[in-house]
């Protein structure tokens, strides 16, 4: 009697539980039935759990239910925010362009330019990757550089500007390198030669003066190799790369000096002498 006593009320137990899931099923409210603002608190809830995919999701459903609230306005600048934390920059990018074509004088408008460069800046791979996401976000960065340089993101753009830049230089002279460790010099000068040309306010410019040293004093070139010296001597003296680069000319019996006629006299021209005509 006891048992059948026992079986009764653990199967009543397990009625009210699935009663009470039941009711649970019963009461949830579509998301079609809530308001605006409820909808935008329930992705802040999920972005305040890190829900960032999820959050995302919700944040456009904002947009897509009351696509002409005050509150569509924000959720989209969040659901760009959202994408890039949850890593999906091209989501990302995708919402914050949509923020600016359709609210180009909104109070986001910066921040949704600088979500679009960091789409492309965070996904900037090592050295040896392809380095066309690296011009995008260049020119992206740019573009808050100059359309907003009031904003509070202009100042971190230009830093990551410089990065970047410095980014492709950094390319530039792996493949010099490359090339150089195999002998192969007139390939070599040409990869140097950019990042001199192109690329001289960057952390590079000293390296790749030394690299045209060597490669030219290889090819047989030694007013070009003295040219580069004295480019070398005139802005980084202070350098190690100076000091092998001199090693390296006076041990052929060379010095430091414009010798030739060529480029590097006209880098010489406009980094030393500010002639630029």
């Amino acid at each position: 009697m006891d048992g059948a006593v026992r079986r009764v009320g653990v199967l009543t137990v397990f009625v009210a539980i699935l009663s009470t899931a039941g009711c649970g099923r019963d009461d949830r409210v579509d998301i079609e039935d809530m308001t605006a603002p409820e909808i935008f608190n329930q992705a802040e809830g999920e972005l305040e759990a890190r829900n960032f995919g999820d959050a995302a999701v919700t944040f456009g459903e904002v947009e897509r239910l009351y696509p002409y609230s005050e509150l569509a306005k924000r959720a989209l600048i969040m659901q760009a925010y959202s994408y890039h934390a949850d890593r999906d920059y091209e989501n990302s990018r995708a919402a914050a362009q949509r923020y600016i074509d359709f609210y180009p004088v909104g109070e986001d408008v910066a921040y949704a330019q600088y979500t679009v460069a960091l789409s492309h800046y965070d996904q900037i791979d090592e050295i040896g990757r392809d380095q066309g996401v690296t011009f995008d976000a260049l020119q992206a960065l740019r573009t808050v550089i100059e359309r907003y340089p009031d904003s509070e993101y202009a100042r971190s753009s230009s830093l990551k500007f410089d990065l970047a830049f410095n980014h492709l230089a950094a390319k530039e002279m792996e493949i010099g390198r490359f090339y150089l460790k195999r002998g192969h010099h007139a390939a070599a000068v040409n990869r140097f030669r950019v990042v001199v040309e192109d690329f001289q306010t960057t952390t590079h410019t000293a390296e790749a003066l030394y690299r045209l040293i060597e490669a030219y004093l290889s090819l047989g070139l030694a007013e070009e190799a003295q040219t580069a010296g004295a480019i070398l001597g005139h802005n980084f003296q202070s350098t190690q790369w100076y000091g092998d680069g001199y090693t390296l000319l006076t041990g052929r019996g060379l010095r430091t000096e414009v010798a030739d006629d060529g480029w590097l006299r006209q880098v010489y021209r406009q980094m030393i002498r500010g002639e630029w005509r």
